[in-house]
């Protein structure tokens, strides 16, 4: 059997998952979405439970940076 194809949210989740994070520039390119469809899935992955910092930019003029530090299952 194929494997299933992976919805938009969840490769947002598994770059947000990843040690690096993501910006909102990366997951536009990576979703085909615009950066008010990308926040909005922020949005609601928040409201899912899940917690997501945002860490500043780095350099002037570079994008802030994503993570999830946890999921709905740690808040049990």
């Amino acid at each position: 059997m194929s494997k299933q194809k992976q919805s938009k949210i969840g490769t947002v989740q598994a770059m947000l998952k990843r040690p690096a994070g993501a910006s909102l520039d990366t997951i536009c390119a990576a979703t085909g979405w615009q950066p008010h469809s990308a926040r909005a899935a922020l949005s609601g992955l928040r409201k899912a439970g899940f917690t997501i910092d945002r860490e500043a930019a780095r350099k002037e003029g570079g994008d802030p940076v994503y993570r999830i530090t946890a999921g709905p299952e740690d808040a049990a």
